[in-house]
């Protein structure tokens, strides 16, 4: 007989029902003492609740920093844009300036930097094209294009020499921009494919596109329509659409 058991039960059922009935008396005092006892009530509901809200914390955080990355894929658009819209500006030279490659890599590069801290340069795409108009016709062509970043897409407007002969185009972009006659514009079409934080859990890998145009803002030698537009620099040109 085991101490402080009830001593009746057992005098009454026999020493073996007595255990029993004994230790069903017991667990039924538990029980309620049990369901009586809130004092750990707040930390077992903390406990169901931390996995969703762990969730909604990765989910939010995965959303804002693409929101970010988005925002700054706008910015690459449009800074390369305005940058390649003043490639000359510099020159003092009595000679109309005209774009080299070197011109060129050097806003190609300080766009890679830009977007260098959410690993542009191995997802995304800067395609960098002047548009023109030819003077003798009078058609809407693309006279150069250039390109950084390992994505493999292409410009949705055509490459290099588009609309010269064949079939013509209006301009670029949704509205239509076109140039204007002894002038040029610099359109910049910028593709990524997100990274996200947490793998695809959330929002997958969605693909960025921006574009963004400036006129140019330099006195340009534009060359001729059937030429490269584009003289060689002093190294070894980096941009190139191949």
């Amino acid at each position: 007989m085991r101490k402080n058991q009830p001593y009746e039960l057992q005098e009454k059922y026999g020493s073996d029902r007595g255990d029993m009935l004994v230790i069903g008396h017991l667990a039924r005092r538990l029980g309620g003492r049990l369901r009586r006892d809130e004092r750990g009530v707040s930390f077992m509901e903390f406990a169901l609740i931390l996995p969703i809200i762990v969730t909604m914390g990765f989910y939010g955080t995965e959303l804002a920093w693409m929101a970010m990355i988005n925002m700054q894929i706008a910015q690459i658009a449009s800074s390369v844009a305005d940058n390649a819209s003043r490639l000359g500006q510099t020159d003092n030279s009595a000679v109309t300036p005209t774009v080299t490659e070197t011109m060129i890599d050097s806003v190609m590069s300080g766009a890679l930097v830009q977007g260098s801290y959410f690993n542009f340069e191995a997802n995304g795409r800067i395609i960098l094209s002047s548009l023109e108009r030819d003077t003798a016709t009078g058609r809407q062509f693309i006279h150069w294009q250039r390109c950084r970043g390992n994505l493999k897409v292409s410009s949705q407007y055509g490459a290099a020499g588009k609309g010269l002969t064949g079939s013509t185009i209006a301009g670029m972009g949704n509205p239509t921009i076109a140039a204007v006659a002894g002038s040029a514009v610099m359109y910049v079409e910028v593709n990524y494919t997100y990274q996200p934080l947490f793998g695809t859990w959330f929002v997958g890998q969605p693909n960025f596109r921006r574009e963004a145009a400036y006129i140019i803002r330099d006195d340009r030698s534009l060359g001729t329509s059937t030429g490269t537009g584009v003289t060689p620099g002093t190294s070894t040109a980096k941009s190139l659409c191949s």
